[in-house]
């Protein structure tokens, strides 16, 4: 199955790092040989535009996409699993997101309950791990659709759209507090996304 990794953006969340643009591409080399393929969708191409571009390179097969700031440790096949036994035309990861805040609850000014720093139990965020039939091309339009706004929100209108729930490790890396935090369990050797 193809894999399609969306790293294009100006690189604003994380200016201190991406003034200076490079590519490196580590990887390792299983029992079977990977082909990567470097494709320049262009500087003003939005998310949905990126992947409209990408039509003639993935044949008329389901695929998998992510975004390339984002780590977890889905299990990806889980996921495909989950994506072929549901029919639906797009399967999203579903995941709970890393709270930047304690919170509060409060009673006028009477603070009830002071909660340090957690995991949001309550709210599902959009985890960035997607499995998409080729039937979802016809939702693109041109290099200015966001694919986070009227293609997804169409299949999600027409009942074509299953949440895969990940309770497990994820967390983007937007900011350098991400970052530090990530190249912290990777020195810690805490990684779950390497396990």
């Amino acid at each position: 199955m193809k894999v399609v990794i969306l790293a294009g953006g100006f690189g604003t969340r994380l200016s201190e790092y991406t003034e200076r643009r490079c590519i490196q591409i580590n990887y390792v080399n299983f029992e079977t040989d990977w082909k990567i393929n470097l494709i320049d969708t262009g500087p003003g191409t939005y998310t949905g535009g990126r992947l409209a571009r990408l039509k003639e390179h993935l044949s008329n097969d389901t695929f998998l996409l992510t975004y390339g700031d984002g780590l977890s440790d889905i299990n990806i096949n889980d996921l495909i699993d989950f994506h072929k036994g549901h029919k639906k035309m797009v399967t999203i990861s579903a995941v709970r997101p890393p709270a930047r805040f304690g919170s509060l609850s409060l009673d006028g000014s009477n603070v009830k309950k002071f909660k340090e720093k957690t995991q949001l139990g309550e709210s599902w965020i959009n985890g960035g791990f997607f499995v998409i039939n080729p039937d979802f091309f016809k939702f693109l339009k041109g290099d200015d659709t966001v694919l986070e706004k009227e293609p997804l929100e169409k299949v999600t209108n027409l009942e074509e759209i299953k949440a895969f729930r990940h309770e497990g490790f994820w967390q983007c890396m937007d900011h350098k507090l991400d970052k530090d935090h990530l190249e912290k369990l990777l020195l810690e050797k805490k990684a779950p996304w390497l396990k």
